[in-house]
């Protein structure tokens, strides 16, 4: 890639992306985030550039960004980020671990992340910005519309739909066709056997309302 990768955020997940950047082969020009502390933190040979306030000249043509903030709970962080940038006129990279597994006809849309480990199988789909973090899997025919966050190890079987900005809590099971609402939450280790509202908040084994 010719143009500049810029991660926003340099925390937890900020690294994790950065190492998947770095393991597919590509190069992280800095982090941006507004705690300089990160800075201590970072991967050697990785730059903190600033603030907020770092990339407001940049040249969008010549600078693409990948968000490095995770998701706890529904992810409307993440989402803000990506939506106040785009705004901005800069473009997101889409990044995937080379240990992760894509089926040749997964769809994915602008800035999504697969991380290490992760699967992907056959027709599914994730729209711009979502997230399938480490060793999650996306079964054959799902989809995951924008800014939904994938925790690591959920699994989503075939056919299910994640709506928009929805989450899906670590190690979490979404069984065939199954339908979450935008905005829902799954909580961790939650076996979900039916339709979620939007806006809900689920839990247990089998999922119920929280």
């Amino acid at each position: 890639m010719s143009a500049r990768i810029v991660v926003l955020g340099g925390g937890g997940h900020g690294r994790v992306v950065i190492d998947a950047l770095l393991a597919a082969g590509n190069s992280v020009a800095g982090v941006v985030d507004p705690d300089p502390a990160v800075a201590a933190r970072l991967p050697r040979g990785i730059p903190y550039l600033g603030g907020d306030d770092a990339l407001a000249t940049a040249d969008r043509a010549a600078v693409v960004l990948a968000i490095g903030v995770g998701a706890v709970d529904v992810p409307r962080r993440r989402r803000s980020i990506f939506e106040r940038y785009r705004e901005m006129g800069f473009r997101f990279v889409t990044v995937i671990h080379p240990a992760a597994v894509r089926a040749a006809d997964a769809l994915l849309d602008e800035g999504v992340q697969v991380l290490a480990g992760a699967v992907l199988q056959p027709g599914c789909r994730l729209g711009a910005n979502a997230l399938v973090n480490t060793r999650a899997l996306v079964e054959h025919d799902a989809v995951v519309e924008d800014h939904a966050c994938i925790s690591p190890g959920a699994l989503l079987a075939g056919g299910v739909h994640i709506g928009t900005a929805a989450f899906v809590g670590i190690g979490a099971a979404v069984l065939q066709d199954v339908r979450i609402g935008a905005e829902a939450m799954v909580a961790a280790g939650a076996v979900v056997i039916a339709d979620v509202p939007p806006g809900a908040r689920v839990a247990g084994v089998p999922a119920r309302p929280m």
